[in-house]
């Protein structure tokens, strides 16, 4: 008799994301959701919260084309082995996490006076 255990490996799968339904009343979006939805929308880069954050307290909004720059300035930098890059577009600094295809922060022209960027490792303009 043997005390020997075999476990066989099961294939671990993603749970199913569902969104939750908004309650009643709550069918109409704010400006913030709007704006989330835009941008998801347009591009195939993710905004975080906190780049959301900084684009509607600037009234930062970006349009299809910019939004195209934007995404063929990040395939540039992943082919060149990039990871967290900043993203000089128009008159907006973009910080974007290339290996996430996220983008982190988004500074307008006043903000880039006088700021430093760390944690980068490339930098392009779009």
């Amino acid at each position: 008799m043997s005390d020997r255990l075999t476990i066989i490996p099961q294939p671990i799968r993603p749970v199913g994301q569902t969104r939750p339904k908004p309650a009643a009343g709550q069918g109409q979006s704010g400006p913030f959701e709007q704006l989330l939805q835009k941008a998801q929308q347009k591009s195939a880069l993710k905004f975080s919260g906190h780049a959301l954050n900084r684009m509607q307290a600037r009234n930062i909004d970006f349009d299809g084309a910019q939004l195209e720059r934007l995404d063929r300035a990040v395939a540039q930098i992943d082919a060149k082995g990039g990871r967290d890059s900043l993203v000089l577009l128009d008159d907006t600094a973009l910080v974007v996490s290339v290996k996430n295809e996220t983008v982190v922060t988004v500074v307008d022209r006043e903000q880039l006076k006088n700021n430093v960027f760390t944690k980068i490792d490339s930098a392009v303009i779009a």
